[in-house]
């Protein structure tokens, strides 16, 4: 099961292995409160992808249709997280303000339809 959380909000159990999924490290929060296991900064969009993105609505399926292509190209990356991550529960964590649109929901997205294939 793979879930999404901000990275603010305060780590339960239920969350499984918490991944942040961000290439920059959330503003003011510190190692021990963000009770990450994995910082995977190869599975968040390119820098330019996500400066041009901006978590603007209008962008979000062309933003999905880069990033997606993005990580196309990290198949063996993606392979290898999904066989780790088989039967577990995976927290995406992010830092962004956006909580409909933002890298952690369409890397959810990409995870469940090649978990499925």
């Amino acid at each position: 099961m793979i879930r999404v959380k901000r990275a603010y909000e305060a780590p339960d159990e239920g969350d499984g292995l918490r991944v942040l999924v961000d290439r920059l490290w959330p503003r003011g929060l510190n190692k021990e409160g963000a009770r990450l296991d994995f910082w995977a900064k190869e599975l968040a969009p390119t820098e330019d992808l996500r400066k041009w993105f901006g978590h603007d609505p209008q962008r979000w399926r062309e933003f999905k249709r880069r990033y997606f292509k993005e990580l196309r190209q990290k198949k063996a990356w993606i392979d290898t997280f999904l066989e780790c991550a088989k039967g577990k529960t995976i927290t995406l964590v992010y830092a962004a303000k956006a909580d409909k649109f933002n890298n952690a929901l369409a890397l959810k997205e990409y995870l469940e339809k090649e978990s499925s294939k």
